[in-house]
């Protein structure tokens, strides 16, 4: 079977075609700017690499360029859509009622519109994604995989919220998380790596976007994101945690609304935000080489709060056996995970600098007196999402 997956963000698709039974990705699209008149697709087909400039208005328009190309006369990868055999959509929040991938009806998708107040900028996509589809491929059978649904097995004293708990009652304002498809990929995978399943992990994934994750056995326990991705770590331009009292104090200081006050935290902060460089933290780490204080101030202040978590996830799993690096940054910068790792000698974790100067490559970066081991795995949320499709439609 032939699985094609979607994954819709504001204004861009991230798709994939996999043959399930030869375990072969076939082709990688990422189509950018949709909406505008700039918008186009870096797409890959087994190797072979092009950008094509095409207007896309919507996501139908897109995902309807892609399904031509595979059928094109250039490509050739599929002689009709119906060899799709299902699709497979990434939806970021799927609120308390899922807990697994689901076969996507009419209900399902009630349900996740009922989840757009709690994710008012992901959610539409997917659903527009959704739709999409269900116009192209109207007799392909789809499935929903939810970024939240790996962490509903959150325990109770750790999602709550300590705010009046009517909150909770009248409208599930609590702790979800976010990234689940990508923890639980290299959950698993770490524990095919060791051989083991009893394994107390911290995942760390680490991108523009960041969250980590306290994994016992293949168990979400903990992660850092919280009702929205914004809660957590610093990111590249999220603020992560801060003081609440920091937010109406800063919205009459400088006369912001709410609306203009979320957009600075979720698109003006984090290390964008402190060094003043770039949203790339590419750029802000050739400006900390180069010395520029602001920039090592945002690079160090984030490896601080990451260790910090780190330290509270031992806490929480009630010891720790393996650190596990992923997303971007976390697979290929190996100056952030060294930085990270300095602060956590005190536990007997040591990080191989040798070793770590890799890059985007499975590895063991621990030296051999570390107490704790330390493995670079890139993620794949895509197969997950493959995989799940697969076995609900095959």
């Amino acid at each position: 079977m032939k699985v094609l997956v979607v994954n819709c963000g504001s204004s861009s698709l991230k798709c994939q075609l996999i043959d399930m039974e030869k375990n072969e990705r076939i082709m990688k699209g990422h189509y950018d700017r949709i909406g505008g008149s700039r918008s186009s697709l870096r797409f890959n087909v087994r190797g072979n690499k092009t950008v094509i400039e095409h207007p896309a208005r919507g996501f139908e328009e897109a995902i309807s360029e892609v399904l031509d190309l595979l059928m094109s006369d250039e490509y050739k990868v599929i002689k009709s859509l119906d060899e799709i055999g299902a699709v497979g959509h990434r939806i970021v929040h799927g609120g308390e009622k899922f807990k697994n991938s689901v076969i996507i009806d009419d209900e399902v998708i009630e349900a996740i519109e009922e989840c757009v107040t709690l994710a008012p900028i992901h959610n539409p996509a997917g659903l527009a994604g959704i739709n999409a589809c269900k116009k192209l491929l109207p007799n392909t059978p789809m499935v929903a995989v939810f970024d939240t649904s790996f962490h509903q097995t959150i325990p109770e004293e750790a999602y709550i919220y300590q705010l009046p708990y009517k909150y909770y009652e009248d409208y599930r304002i609590r702790k979800y998380g976010f990234h689940g498809i990508s923890h639980r990929y290299v959950s698993e995978r770490i524990s095919e790596i060791l051989g083991k399943k009893e394994l107390k992990i911290i995942n760390c994934h680490l991108g523009q976007g960041a969250s980590l994750c306290a994994i016992n056995s293949g168990v979400s326990l903990d992660t850092t994101m919280g009702l929205t991705p914004l809660a957590g770590v610093p990111m590249g331009t999220r603020c992560g945690d801060v003081d609440p009292s920091i937010i109406p104090m800063v919205m009459k200081l400088y006369d912001i609304k709410p609306d203009e006050m979320l957009r600075i935290m979720n698109k003006e902060s984090g290390a964008w935000g402190v060094s003043g460089v770039s949203t790339d933290f590419r750029d802000i780490e050739r400006e900390a080489l180069a010395g520029d204080k602001r920039s090592i101030l945002a690079l160090e202040s984030r490896a601080y709060m990451i260790a910090q978590y780190i330290a509270k996830f031992i806490v929480t799993l009630g010891g720790i056996d393996v650190i596990t690096f992923a997303g971007g940054i976390g697979e290929n910068g190996f100056e952030e995970r060294e930085r990270i790792c300095k602060y956590l000698t005190c536990f007997g974790i040591e990080i191989d600098k040798e070793k770590n100067k890799i890059r985007g490559e499975e590895a063991k970066i621990s030296s051999e007196n570390s107490k704790v081991l330390l493995y670079i795995v890139p993620t794949n949320e895509e197969l997950v999402i493959a995989q799940d499709t697969y076995e609900l439609t095959k």
